[in-house]
């Protein structure tokens, strides 16, 4: 394209791709070479994917843990080596003897910060190497469970085998991994059916476009209608606008002191550190200039310098 783009585009990623095969389609449909993603969706799963454009790729360190929203199916009655519908059957079929009332106990305790290992096919490490990888050579794979955290878990209805839920979750979370745990806690077994990813952070499936809606856009010129610009990232942060000599001192990557009428009240008297970890500081023109992170104090450094 003869001008450039950044930004985020959340792509409604479609079943049977990996995320990889999703930003190589956008490079080639934008014809641009710097996209990026806020963390990777299974291949099995479909929504919400947001791709990072030209300058927007070096937000992804604000992201990458980001809060998790999906709905998605649960089957009972087997598992599988994948913890989900693509892998191959690891136990015989087992009838499905608990109600409505036993599952939503279990999704109670699963509920709050809990410590989760992550399955055997997974991109986690193993002395060097991914999980997947050796689960392929069928050697073992041994992971240490990690702490997440499940905001809210909601049982959304049964049919049959089937339970179909929400969840919203940590970074780092393996929504395979829940099915699988709660399987064995119900003795039956059980795999993930279906995923859908419905949130990252404030990127949400009703601003998704499909790479098909994309390739659209791109023809009629109209890609700038399908990205969240860089301004709008990060809403939670409060903003700093800076102009002459304090702008070209953040520019240069320059430690600041915020100003006395934008300190919390009391801090100067009590040494409480500013309540923002992270502040996105604008320029005259209200364009987004860097991204400063708390030190001390009133001190806040220039972590990302926007060119």
């Amino acid at each position: 394209m003869d001008r450039e783009l950044s930004g985020v585009l959340i792509i409604d990623k479609p079943a049977g791709v990996t995320s990889h095969d999703v930003v190589d389609s956008v490079r080639r449909i934008l014809h641009i070479r710097q996209v990026g993603h806020f963390g990777t969706l299974d291949p099995f799963a479909t929504g919400v994917l947001p791709l990072s454009l030209g300058k927007a790729t070096r937000f992804a360190q604000f992201y990458l843990k980001s809060r998790k929203a999906y709905d998605g199916t649960m089957r009972f009655g087997f598992s599988t080596d994948t913890y989900d519908a693509t892998g191959k059957p690891t136990s015989d079929p087992a009838a499905v003897q608990f109600d409505r009332q036993s599952l939503e106990e279990v999704f109670r305790g699963y509920t709050g910060r809990i410590m989760q290992t992550p399955p055997p096919y997974s991109a986690k490490h193993v002395g060097g190497t991914r999980a997947y990888k050796l689960a392929r050579r069928n050697l073992p794979v041994q992971l240490a469970p990690v702490e997440i955290e499940i905001y809210a878990l909601e049982l959304l209805s049964m049919e049959g085998d089937n339970a179909h839920f929400s969840v919203e979750c940590s970074g780092g979370t393996y929504v395979r991994s829940l099915a699988h745990e709660m399987g064995q806690k119900l003795g039956c077994a059980a795999h993930l059916m279906g995923l859908r990813r419905t949130s990252v952070a404030e990127f949400t499936d009703q601003r998704a476009v499909t790479l098909g809606q994309l390739d659209q856009a791109a023809k009629e010129n109209r890609v700038e209608t399908c990205l969240v610009p860089i301004e709008a990232l990060l809403p939670g942060c409060p903003e700093l606008l800076v102009r002459g000599r304090d702008e070209k001192s953040v520019r240069h990557g320059h430690s600041f002191q915020l100003p006395q009428a934008l300190r919390p009240a009391g801090s100067e008297q009590s040494g409480q550190a500013p309540a923002a970890s992270l502040l996105k500081i604008l320029n005259p023109e209200h364009r987004l200039i860097a991204v400063a992170r708390h030190v001390s104090g009133s001190i806040y450094h220039p972590d990302l310098v926007l060119a």
